[in-house]
């Protein structure tokens, strides 16, 4: 790789051949995009050095160390790859920011902002459009089923069971699909969403479930920019350990929602958790475990339900 142009072609070659082998690498891809353009904009030339890796990785606008860190850890894959056609090329050292996964507390909404949430959007322009009835739909499609909101954005009408209360998630994570039972408030939501979607006469053209305006699919990055301008005009600061409350927050309230009420109720929390794990789409039933310790009201009722086991066995 004689310049930054070379770079840029690396990544895509490197991209295509990662993706041959069964790999999305989405958000990877746009990491390493970023990268080369930063390598660009530095004027670098030759191979990929730990220096300009160290610079990238430290160059987010929050200059936060869990970020240098995950930029470090998709850099490091896409230089062993460059390494086979220039042995120059270094490979950073894997904790060089120390390490990139650390489980960060989420925001869990309140009763209270979810439903300002959902009377925000209709604010969204164009004023009585689409797009804000698809947003609040979504948003509390998430809230109320935790679901992920790629998975709610890729709906189609044929997904959608409202007569069986059903929804059958194509292709999620992993690629991995499954069917999603939902409470007879939600397909009612979704119904009188649906009505409205169908009175454009537009939306016919269209066989996805959630549409904007003038017939356009609602996208990820259209629901998660339509969030993000309503968070900053709710106000809203972060409980949690993100700078900001997350739109995927919405699914870590559901689950923790969820746990509270089973140990509220007394339930085996044990024995039901692998359904519950399966119902949000989980491959690792250790991910839907560590709900269990994210907030603090949970850790409170485990504790007070340990306390009470030993009682019990004394």
């Amino acid at each position: 790789m004689n310049s930054a142009i070379a770079l840029t072609d690396q990544v895509d070659q490197y991209l295509v051949e990662r993706r041959q082998a069964g790999f999305k690498l989405e958000i990877e891809g746009q990491q390493l995009r970023r990268f080369a353009r930063f390598a660009e904009n530095l004027g670098h030339r030759g191979p990929i050095t730990v220096q300009l890796a160290a610079l990238w990785a430290t160059s987010s606008r929050g200059a936060r160390k869990l970020t240098a860190a995950r930029r470090i850890e998709v850099l490091r894959p896409f230089a062993a790859y460059c390494k086979r056609f220039d042995t120059a090329t270094q490979i950073p050292p894997a904790m060089l920011f120390g390490r990139g996964h650390r489980r960060l507390m989420p925001h869990i909404y309140t009763e209270e902002e979810i439903q300002e949430l959902l009377l925000a959007c209709e604010d969204l322009r164009p004023p009585g459009g689409l797009r804000g009835a698809a947003c609040a739909t979504i948003f509390g499609l998430m809230a109320a089923a935790g679901l992920r909101i790629s998975e709610a954005t890729s709906l189609a009408r044929t997904d959608v069971d409202l007569g069986q209360q059903l929804l059958h998630i194509q292709h999620a994570k992993y690629g991995k699909s499954r069917c999603v039972p939902i409470h007879e408030t939600t397909a009612q939501a979704l119904e009188r969403y649906a009505a409205r979607r169908d009175r454009d006469p537009r939306a016919a053209r269209n066989e996805a479930f959630f549409l904007f305006d003038y017939g356009r699919p609602a996208s990820r990055s259209g629901v998660e920019y339509a969030f993000s301008r309503l968070r900053t005009r709710l106000g809203w600061r972060a409980r949690g350990d993100h700078p900001r409350p997350r739109l995927h927050d919405l699914r870590h309230t559901f689950v923790c929602r969820r746990l509270q009420d089973w140990y509220a109720r007394g339930i085996d929390v044990d024995s039901s958790i692998l359904a519950l794990s399966t119902y949000i789409g989980h491959v690792h039933i250790t991910d839907t475990y560590w709900y269990e310790t994210a907030t603090p009201p949970l850790l409170a009722m485990a504790a007070q339900r340990f306390t009470h086991g030993k009682e019990d066995l004394s």
